[in-house]
């Protein structure tokens, strides 16, 4: 299963955009948009996806002219902001539900230079030991482009192995990651029976060669935003940092 999502993944083309984030409108049904609060880089843009229910929703900037998806409605939708270029913070709420606290808010970072960058040194195995059982392969691939692995259990506690692709730039690579279901044990693989999921994004920022943070943002139900500190459980030989 892993080897063939990773071979589709890898005959496309890793996209050259700013770092895309997002964030899921009215999860599991609540008044709420998650994450709620969000941290990102000039240049950057939010996704916003609500999954459709019985009640309309919406997400408009509280400053005028930053960002609207429209009317608050009640069937699934997408919509994605403009590039945010100007440093600051950004509140936003649903029109008809702002008075019930479903409101969030975008902090923009200022352009600021990395004191890291990545380099092909970073490849290697990152975990956290305090949740030694989970963690994630990173590869630096060419043209400033990243493969990550993590390798995890679902709410049920069944394995899950999430794989991405995405871009880095200076300190921080951003990938989209998906699932994978359907696949039969050898003998009995068959390919053709592969299903892949968009599960969410996930960004990794590098503070120097053995530490970092890795942040995610589902968009499959059931799961939530999150972030935690890594360092680096192994590397590949033959491979400086920096």
């Amino acid at each position: 299963m892993l080897l063939a999502l990773l071979a589709v993944l890898l005959a496309a083309t890793a996209p050259a955009w700013a770092a895309d984030h997002a964030v899921t409108v009215a999860p599991g049904g609540a008044l709420s948009f998650s994450p709620s609060s969000l941290t990102i880089n000039q240049g950057d843009t939010v996704t916003f996806t609500y999954a459709g229910g019985d009640m309309p929703h919406n997400a408009v900037s509280d400053t005028a002219g930053v960002f609207s998806s429209g009317k608050a409605i009640s069937g699934a939708w997408k919509y994605t902001t403009p590039a945010f270029n100007t440093a600051g913070t950004f509140g936003y709420s649903c029109t008809p539900h702002k008075s019930l606290g479903m409101t969030g808010s975008i902090v923009v970072q200022g352009d600021s230079t990395p004191t890291f960058s990545i380099v092909p040194g970073i490849t290697g195995s990152w975990y956290l030991p305090a949740q030694s059982g989970h963690g994630f392969n990173v590869e630096v691939l060419p043209n400033n482009g990243m493969l990550a692995f993590w390798y995890v259990y679902d709410n049920a506690g069944n394995n899950l192995w999430l794989v991405g692709q995405g871009t880095y730039s200076g300190d921080t690579a951003t990938l989209t990651m998906q699932s994978g279901s359907g696949g039969l044990f050898p003998p009995n693989f068959d390919k053709s029976k592969i299903v892949r999921t968009d599960w969410g994004t996930l960004t990794l920022k590098f503070s120097d060669c053995n530490t970092a943070t890795a942040q995610w943002s589902p968009i499959m139900p059931g799961y939530t935003s999150g972030s935690m500190d890594l360092v680096r459980l192994s590397g590949v030989s033959g491979l400086a940092c920096p």
